[in-house]
């Protein structure tokens, strides 16, 4: 292992402008890029490789396939074709022979070549007269000494003054300085037990690839690394949480299963009995809790947390629930209040809009253990939170917390159970890295008597149809939602905006009417002011932002209208839509776009034929990627560098297993073998995850 004054360290940890060939100016340059050192250069791998295996001479062209021909920029003009178009042409000087390039409206190529410049034409030619032509070509220039016939030519993420062949001769430089003093992280018999190639081989291949099946071996080498330190570090922690800590045994009889289920005013689903068999079974297990709860919209998530509360409650300990929104808070609130009304259970509503007397006084309880349950936002992970005897925690909205923050509040108890939930069915891909350190139950069943939602995906001519059906649903007794993107106009932003909206319909569409308006930016209590008259009715239509997407439970309502449909995800438009679909009444839901691309118009048309959240969540992952989906900076989850969840798949699958089973071998990482491995795990998910001390 290189000691901090090792010649190996010393040189991997080289400023970049120290590399032959750099100097300050280009260092400034490669620093855009994230690149610093030499090392940052030997992992800076290449974005694409231009194929130059069907490289050609002029005479031996084809037309119609994609070839690559080398020469040196013999001229270059610039004309005026049809309708004025503006037509660059680069005649290229062959070894036998003559190709031209040409562009078409794209008049800054002329600036990009020089005469005297040896280039790679690559594309599709086509024979004109006697010259072969291509039309905007893939240009690569070539250093002085650069051959283009090494088969795979690698082509870097790059910024503007910075050309590809002095991004190669940066990599080839570093390559020769650097190569042989890199540290394999993984020892000779786990590489040849996985099928591994050593790190220097792989370097060296994944930057100027010999061949198509050398590259693939490179690059499965770093997306195994990158995918396994990622596993291992979520392996490591669920193995830390459940080894330094010890919860209370919450054992459930038939007596208290039926003192339980007693207190409900319906039959649980079939679905529901699985996943509180689960979580029982956890509960009365001597180790916490570490369990994911995911449901779709409606699919009875709050009845089986109620439960295992209530379990928690029957043995004598506190339970803490925290969402992450004030009004989902006081949805949960009275959802409870109904639950327990019959029951002795004491239940407090924690909030940051409490008054400071008011809030002093939850407090004192809390911390005397004169109170049963918590209900409450962020306000619960403060310090000033003391519970007496916390035995259950669940976290509603898991994705919306972050990793650190859904550890803050366990760690306040004395060995808590954890339970979280979600509403957002979560791709398979994102359940093992988001939430890899998760046992995962899923419910998947709804509620009887709930009624499907009809989803129409449709365009100006039919607006007024579709106000005419939504005034005579209001007329029969129902209710509705109409939600905008943005709450106020904005110049730079087309989008139908919530103030607008609710003005136009005021005095239009639904005038006479009673209509409401909610916003994030509300006051809380004016927030819960309107909330409350929505659901009794006084309000019959609430004009609002995506604030509603959670926590909103009227039966009633079961229309909505979404504007600017176009700017939201998948999984929050079924999240929006599942506020329609509460209870017995059939629900209607109807998207208007603005002007959209290719993409959001195949997102729409999904939404609107599936009403399944699980499959939508796929559609969703496979169409805006991990990063976006689930907010992955939120987690503070490095982003991957050369791995891809979806593409990768199997290859996740296959870390995950390893990761587990070398942590069941060895939890602390104490093999000297993998002292590398155990570092690059630490500086990478140490701090995120909050690892603590391994090994």
């Amino acid at each position: 292992m290189a000691s901090k004054e090792s010649p190996s360290l010393k040189t991997l940890s080289l400023p970049v402008r120290y590399l032959r060939g750099v100097g300050p100016h280009r260092a400034e340059l490669l620093e855009k890029l994230g690149l610093r050192f030499v090392h940052d250069v030997l992992f800076y791998f290449p974005r694409d490789y231009l194929d130059l295996t069907d490289y050609r001479e002029v005479p031996d062209l084809e037309e119609g396939k994609v070839q690559s021909v080398e020469g040196v920029i013999e001229e270059i003009e610039s004309r005026r074709g049809y309708r004025a178009r503006t037509v660059v042409g680069i005649l290229l000087r062959c070894r036998s022979g003559y190709l031209r390039g040409v562009w078409f409206n794209l008049p800054h190529i002329r600036d990009q070549y020089s005469v005297g410049q040896r280039v790679v034409f690559s594309g599709k030619p086509r024979q004109q007269g006697i010259l072969w032509e291509m039309a905007h070509p893939l240009v690569q220039v070539l250093g002085e000494d650069e051959s283009p016939r090494s088969g795979l030519l690698p082509i870097y993420p790059s910024t503007e003054g910075l050309q590809q062949w002095e991004l190669r001769q940066v990599a080839r430089n570093a390559l020769e300085l650097a190569l042989e003093l890199v540290e394999d992280a993984f020892p000779a018999e786990y590489r040849e037990a996985h099928r591994l190639w050593p790190i220097r081989q792989a370097l060296a291949e994944i930057h100027f690839p010999s061949s198509r099946e050398h590259l693939e071996m490179a690059r499965r080498r770093f997306i195994y690394q990158e995918l396994f330190l990622l596993q291992l570090a979520l392996a490591i922690k669920r193995a830390q949480q459940q080894a330094a800590r010890r919860a209370p045994s919450l054992l459930v009889s038939p007596e208290i299963d039926r003192r339980i289920r007693r207190l409900f005013p319906f039959e649980l689903t079939p679905g529901q009995n699985q996943v509180i068999s689960e979580i029982t079974s956890d509960m009365g297990q001597t180790k916490p809790m570490l369990r994911l709860l995911q449901g779709d919209v409606g699919s009875g998530k709050t009845v089986v947390a109620a439960y295992a509360m209530l379990l928690a409650v029957v043995h004598g300990y506190q339970t803490a629930l925290m969402a992450p929104t004030e009004v989902l808070a006081r949805q949960h609130a009275r959802t409870f209040e109904r639950v327990l009304r019959s029951s002795r259970v004491r239940q407090v509503l924690l909030t940051g809009g409490l008054a400071p007397k008011e809030r002093e006084t939850i407090l004192a309880k809390i911390a005397a253990g004169q109170v049963d349950m918590v209900i409450g936002t962020q306000a619960l992970i403060q310090q000033t939170v003391q519970f007496k005897k916390l035995g259950l925690v669940v976290i509603d909205e898991q994705h919306k917390f972050g990793v650190r923050q859904r550890a803050a509040l366990k760690a306040s108890g004395e060995d808590p159970h954890y339970l979280v939930m979600t509403a957002t069915p979560i791709p398979r891909t994102l359940m093992m890295t988001l939430f890899g350190d998760l046992d995962v139950s899923t419910l998947r069943d709804s509620p009887p008597g709930r009624q499907k939602v009809r989803t129409f995906l449709t365009d100006e001519s039919r607006r007024a149809k579709w106000w005419e059906f939504f005034r005579r649903k209001l007329r029969e007794g129902r209710q509705g939602y109409v939600v905008t993107p943005v709450v106020e106009d904005d110049d730079e932003l087309d989008l139908v905006s919530l103030e607008r909206a609710y003005e136009a319909l005021s005095n239009g569409e639904l005038e006479g009417f009673r209509l409401g308006l909610i916003h994030g930016r509300m006051p809380g209590e004016q927030k819960e002011s309107v909330m409350e008259a929505f659901r009794r009715g006084k309000i019959q239509v609430l004009a609002c932002t995506s604030v509603i997407e959670v926590g909103i439970d009227v039966p009633n309502a079961t229309l909505m209208t979404i504007e600017n449909a176009e700017r939201f995800g998948l999984a929050q438009l079924h999240q929006l839509r599942g506020r329609i679909s509460r209870g017995s009444y059939p629900g209607y839901c109807c998207l208007f776009t603005g002007e959209i691309n290719e993409q959001a118009k195949k997102r729409l048309q999904a939404f609107a034929a599936i009403s399944d959240g699980f499959e939508l969540a796929e559609i969703d992952f496979a169409l805006r990627g991990p990063g976006e989906l689930f907010g992955t900076k939120q987690h503070g989850m490095p982003p991957m560098k050369i791995a891809d969840f979806e593409r990768d798949h199997s290859v996740l699958l296959e870390t995950r297993d390893d990761a587990r089973k070398l942590v069941e071998r060895d939890p602390g990482l104490a093999n000297p073998a993998f002292a590398l491995l155990r570092r690059q795990m630490l500086a990478r998910y140490g701090r995120v995850l909050d690892l603590g001390d391994v090994g």
